[in-house]
């Protein structure tokens, strides 16, 4: 699999294509997740305009300032016959750009990640054109991913899961959170990935916070230890895997939380298929738990999609009717938080499959008790 697999051509007319049947009259993408997938260019965010301008009628190009765009012409965008023009720090770019659209456009999508100063940049010299979302467009196009966007987060899961594998040589009694934290990062890269977007360790306590910084605090022996981490790899495709551990004997009313979260989290994952809705998968885990009675200790969504950003679209949640599709990627993740006790989550990412789901995280699910 080649780079162009991953970010084919042809994705630039379905944008248009897209853009044109949301009535916009162009797209106009800054850097970021979008612009990456729809040129394969991992643009610097500068305070220098970076701009793919995509107009529903019309030849699109790659604004870049002129010291930048040798490396937009070695990225995949280079590849894509479209034209890839500097701009002078003496110009304007956002001039440059209006001088290019047709005049007379009603709306134009711009990237949700665009800087407010960008934004208002472009309002000043288009002043009688809507802006609206270009990721309510981009987003529908994102959500399914093609088979080779499907092996790149293939790739992704089998390197985060070979460093939950390695988390005995770091978590022991002894060892603050933010010791184990450095070892994990740095596996995250020896590991297959050139980034590292985030480790949470939380001992103790600190495992029914979900998004818990690293600390100084010191684990100690009966700890439950929550671990999330994840990183991004060269193709640009994301890994987010949560797995639980305890150093030593874990509290009993632990184990019988950890046994409820399990048979919900697995309960979830055997229900991915299509047509099931977001929020009905959110509520196979949640029902389980409430049942259980733990429900009001879970406090967060089901799951997030993944792909070039850890969270997109579908998200899996309360409220969204969303049916799941073939080529959907997103996390199962219900969790279980007592405050200032202990909590616990279990995180797997998932491909919704033309008859059911695959589940790209294999290392065990199981509790796993440390020396």
């Amino acid at each position: 699999m080649t780079l162009a697999d991953l970010y084919p051509a042809d994705r630039l007319e379905r944008a248009r294509e897209a853009a044109a049947g949301a009535g916009l009259d162009a797209l106009l993408i800054s850097p970021g997740a979008d612009l990456r997938y729809l040129t394969g260019y991992h643009a610097l965010p500068l305070e220098r305009l970076t701009c793919l301008v995509l107009p529903a009628d019309g030849e699109p190009f790659l604004l870049v300032p002129e010291l930048e765009r040798p490396a937009a012409l070695a990225s995949p965008a280079g590849n894509l016959g479209i034209e890839i023009t500097g701009w002078a720090e003496t110009e304007d770019p956002y001039a440059l750009v209006a001088a290019r659209l047709p005049a007379g456009m009603a709306r134009v999508g711009v990237d949700n990640h665009m800087w407010a100063e960008k934004t208002i940049g472009f309002r000043a010299v288009l002043p009688d054109t809507d802006q609206a979302l270009a990721g309510e467009v981009l987003g529908r196009l994102r959500i399914r991913k093609t088979q080779a966007e499907v092996e790149a987060l293939r790739r992704a899961g089998a390197a985060i899961d070979r460093v939950h594998a390695r988390m005995g040589e770091w978590l022991r009694a002894g060892r603050t959170e933010r010791e184990v934290g450095r070892d994990i990062a740095e596996a995250i890269t020896t590991e297959g990935h050139v980034r590292t977007d985030f480790v949470i360790v939380g001992s103790g306590p600190h495992s029914a916070s979900p998004h818990h910084e690293l600390s100084d605090r010191v684990i100690l022996p009966g700890d439950p230890v929550v671990v999330d981490i994840g990183g991004t790899t060269e193709d640009g495709y994301c890994s987010d895997s949560t797995r639980d551990y305890v150093v030593g004997e874990p509290p009993a009313e632990y184990r019988r939380l950890y046994e409820v979260l399990l048979s919900a989290q697995r309960a979830q994952t055997d229900a991915v298929r299509p047509g099931i809705t977001a929020e009905q998968l959110d509520a196979i885990g949640r029902d389980v738990i409430t049942d259980a009675g733990f429900g009001p200790h879970f406090i967060h969504r089901t799951g997030h999609g993944i792909g070039l950003e850890t969270h997109e679209e579908p998200y899996i949640v309360a409220g969204s009717a969303l049916p799941l599709e073939p080529g959907m990627a997103f996390s199962v993740e219900p969790g279980i938080y007592l405050p200032d006790r202990f909590g616990a989550r279990i995180e797997d990412i998932l491909i919704c499959t033309d008859d059911g789901g695959e589940r790209l995280n294999r290392t065990s699910r199981e509790l796993v008790v440390l020396p």
